[in-house]
């Protein structure tokens, strides 16, 4: 049996169905920064991709939308798996990505280099998947902006070290910018790029 053949399972069972629950949550996601979703519809993902993140890569990718994948997620099946399942092509050009995935304890090099959108089309910007150790518990942070009555904190373990600072530098592009989502497990939350982010 060949070392690939788990490329070509998983997936979901009812594709139309739990595509549309989970983008379902994604916007809400978007919608209230900082809450946090469980995604009931396992995608059948190979490691070292989690289960939210399988569920987000079937629900958002497709044949155009370029994803650039870390180096953890580039050395497994993930990028096969991806491409079989949802027709994404990978792309070695942060700048072209549509969608980007960042194993969990992977280093963060500068939002700057993916796509932040431009003026007349900042939706046309990279959106980060990036998994961290939990969410719901660990180190608080405080959010507040747009769909944030004053403020909410969350509890996040495994944030990249430079994820603060790279986020400080994001913000001022607005309404260019990446957006983030992050995923451990079975969850996740979203970070548009109008949020803002205190330790």
């Amino acid at each position: 049996m060949s070392a690939n053949t788990h490329v070509f399972t998983g997936g979901f069972s009812d594709p139309v169905f739990q595509s549309q629950s989970v983008f379902r949550m994604l916007m809400d996601g978007m919608a209230r920064p900082g809450s946090v979703h469980a995604v009931e519809h396992d995608a059948g993902q190979p490691d070292p991709l989690g289960t939210a993140a399988g569920a987000i890569a079937l629900t958002l990718c497709d044949h155009d939308t370029p994803v650039w994948l870390s180096a953890g997620f580039s050395k497994s099946s993930v990028g096969e798996w991806m491409g079989f399942h949802s027709g994404a092509s990978l792309t070695r050009e942060k700048a072209e990505a549509r969608f980007a995935f960042v194993e969990a304890g992977a280093a963060l090099s500068s939002f700057g280099l993916f796509s932040p959108g431009t003026q007349e089309y900042p939706d046309r910007s990279t959106t980060l998947v990036i998994e961290v150790a939990a969410l719901g518990e660990g180190q608080s942070f405080t959010l507040s902006g747009p769909g944030i009555l004053q403020s909410k904190s969350v509890e996040i373990t495994g944030l990249p070290e430079a994820f603060l600072r790279l986020w400080a530098d994001n913000r001022p592009l607005f309404p260019r910018g990446v957006d983030v989502i992050l995923t451990a497990g079975r969850s996740f939350l979203c970070l548009p790029r109008t949020t803002k982010i205190v330790a």
